[in-house]
Order: structure tokens, then C-alpha cells, then sequence
């Protein structure tokens, strides 16, 4: 029986996909891509492709059912997701409907946005003296979070934050995050829309004009919001490197 393979695209420039996602892609007999989000480009890997569909314009019934026909006639089947299948991919319920299928399944890891758009900004998210914890997360819109999730509970450690899909609620995000005493209003910030895309845009600003900075710019979509005091230019040095720090690897 041939196999399903959720393959992360990367955040979006097409040489961003690891190697091994697009040797899959090469292989792969049928394509499902997340067709709002996955840059088309990538598609030019998959050059035996007897068949792509665009999951933007199907449910999850459908989805399984192209995976099951394929992999019934033997076919490879590469399902595309953007950045990382991981994070925000809406991928354990299809494994959940392929395991109930007895289907065979293996994810392949892709770059996630966050760490593009760290790479965009010349940023490190762990940066001594400032922070040493990043924090993924969304603040709850149509998909709900736990209240003990919340924007302004998780912001309290005041730490590094990446923040998916929240650009359409910028007023409110901006105020939870002020509201949570981790972070003032000169808190450094930065919106990176849609990263590494030839369309890129990046704002820096501080937690104050947050939501301002982005209505500027007619952002209120594909974006990702980072905080912290790691966009900002005081920190340690790392020990790593130190010369009086004597560690076993480097």
C-alpha cells in the first residue's frame, strides 16, 4: 500500500522547503496544498503530478476521501501545509481519520514563519539577560483558545512572543498584551507580513502604536506579531563563546 506524506512547505520562498520536502514532491503522484496559504511555486516541484487539488475549497471529508482513492490505486500522495505542519496545521485530525482508515502516514517538518521572520529581522528570540522562552500562540477568534491561554495570562512572563494568526484583531491584541503588566508601551514589536514572499513587508514599532503601525500599512492579514525585548538592542553575551566558559561541545 503506497502512503500519505504531510510535507511542510516553509514559510513561503520557495527555496525555503527542506530538501527531503521536495524529494517527496518530486515522487509525489497527488498534491493537496493548502492553496491560500502555500506559495503556488512550490507546486513546480511536484513535475509528476498526476493530479493537485487546492484544499482552500474543500472540507476535511473530502480531503481524506482524495487520500484514501489515491493511496487505494497505489499512488503517493503529498499533502502540503504552510510553514510547519505543526503549528496551526490542522493536521491530527486527518491522521486521526487515517489511522481509522489503517492508511500510512509520515511528516515531513517545514520552516515555520516564525522562525522567517526572526531570519528577516535579524533577530534571536533567546537572547541573555532579556529572554530565554519563546511563546507560540493566538489570541481566540473563530478558533477558541483555554482561558488559561489568554493573550494577557501568557504575556505576564513578559518573555519573547510569536503571535499567529491575529492580524485582523490588532486593537484587541494590543490591549491584552498592555493589560497583562508584562510589557509597556515601549515594548519593542514587529509585524512581518507574509515572510520570506517577494511581497514581504516588516513594521517595527513599539506595543503602543501597535495596532496604528499596522493599519498604516493595510496589514490585517498573513501576518505574524512578535514581542519582547529581544527586538530591542540591550543583552548579555552568551557563555558559550566565552573564553573563561570551558564546555564539552560548541
Amino acid at each position: 500500500m503506497s502512503k500519505v506524506y504531510f510535507v511542510g512547505a516553509g514559510s513561503g520562498a520557495p527555496d525555503l522547503i527542506t530538501v527531503r520536502g521536495v524529494n517527496i514532491l518530486k515522487a509525489a503522484d497527488v498534491v493537496i496544498y493548502a492553496g491560500s496559504l502555500v506559495n503556488p511555486a512550490m507546486l513546480d516541484y511536484a513535475e509528476k503530478a498526476e493530479k493537485i487539488y487546492d484544499s482552500a475549497k474543500m472540507y476535511l471529508e473530502q480531503i481524506i476521501s482524495v487520500m484514501k482513492e489515491a493511496v487505494e490505486q497505489e499512488k503517493t500522495v503529498v499533502r502540503l501545509h504552510t510553514g510547519d505542519p505543526s503549528i496551526y496545521g490542522a493536521v491530527r485530525e486527518q491522521m486521526d481519520a487515517l489511522d481509522k482508515l489503517g492508511i500510512e502516514y509520515e511528516v515531513c517538518p517545514g520552516v515555520s514563519s516564525f522562525s522567517a521572520a526572526a531570519a528577516s529581522l535579524g533577530a534571536e528570540y533567546t537572547l541573555p539577560g532579556v529572554s530565554q522562552t519563546i511563546i507560540l500562540t493566538r489570541i481566540g477568534g473563530r478558533t477558541s483558545v483555554p482561558e488559561r491561554e489568554r493573550i494577557r495570562l501568557l504575556a505576564a512572563h513578559g518573555s519573547s512572543m510569536a503571535i499567529f494568526l491575529s492580524a485582523s484583531m490588532m486593537e484587541k491584541l494590543q490591549q491584552e498584551l498592555l493589560e497583562s503588566g508584562g510589557y509597556s508601551e515601549d515594548t519593542p514589536c514587529a509585524v512581518v507580513y507574509k515572510a520570506s514572499w517577494p511581497d514581504e513587508k516588516k513594521i517595527v514599532t513599539t506595543l503602543g502604536c501597535l495596532a496604528e503601525s499596522a493599519s498604516k500599512e493595510n496589514i490585517t492579514k498573513t501576518a505574524l506579531i512578535l514581542v519582547g525585548g529581544f527586538l530591542g538592542g540591550e543583552h548579555e553575551l552568551s557563555k558559550l563563546y566565552d573564553k573563561d566558559f570551558h564546555t564539552e561541545f560548541r
